[in-house]
């Protein structure tokens, strides 16, 4: 029963997918004492699909809030002379909007659709937030920062392994609305010949 209703919310975060991936002012962070959810979520996330059973995925988890304020500054760093690096350059930002906890997917060099898996593997570690009542962000932002030899070290990443997403975790404060979509863009809806497309 409880699986079902698990699997209820993930489609229900699905359709409204606006609304768990949320930023620092809505949430009220704090799960570095949480560490069973923070498993569920991993564990979420390696039942991603995954091409030829690869598994190509590895997980680093940083609940140092020191650190990673160095990292938010690192990446902030990195993106001097972007068209959008003033925002990113505010002393008082911090890009990882100063959450208490940061999952970083790796990808292993295990073939051509290892990223693709990892993206994947992300996707179900953020559905399964939403599930759960916590609210997520991606911080593409970081991918550089901390792709770097020296923090590479630090954080025990083989130099081998490609860093993917970056996910902040927290409780959320308070809800945010859904945001709208576009319509799909369907360049192309092939039907056999004589045959019409349903609306």
């Amino acid at each position: 029963m409880r699986l079902l209703v698990v699997q209820q919310a993930l489609s229900l975060a699905v359709l409204q997918r606006g609304a768990p991936v949320v930023h620092g002012q809505v949430l009220r962070w704090g799960l570095q004492r949480a560490q069973g959810l923070v498993r569920q979520l991993l564990h979420a996330a390696t039942r991603a699909p995954t091409a030829m059973h690869a598994e190509p995925w590895a997980f680093v988890v940083v609940q140092d809030i020191g650190r990673l304020h160095r990292y938010s500054d690192l990446a902030k760093a990195s993106w001097r002379g972007h068209a959008f690096a003033a925002a990113l350059l505010r002393t008082d930002f911090n890009v990882f909007y100063d959450a208490s906890t940061l999952i970083v997917i790796l990808a292993k060099p295990s073939g051509p659709f290892a990223v693709a898996d990892c993206w994947l593997a992300a996707e179900n570690l953020m559905l399964a937030a939403t599930a759960l009542g916590l609210g997520t962000c991606c911080i593409g932002s970081a991918v550089e920062a901390l792709s770097h030899p020296a923090v590479r070290a630090e954080l025990g990443i083989p130099s081998d392994y490609t860093v993917v997403a970056p996910i902040i975790v927290g409780h959320i404060a308070s809800p945010a609305a859904p945001t709208s979509r576009r319509a799909p863009d369907i360049v192309q809806w092939i039907t056999p010949e004589g045959e019409r497309g349903t609306s």
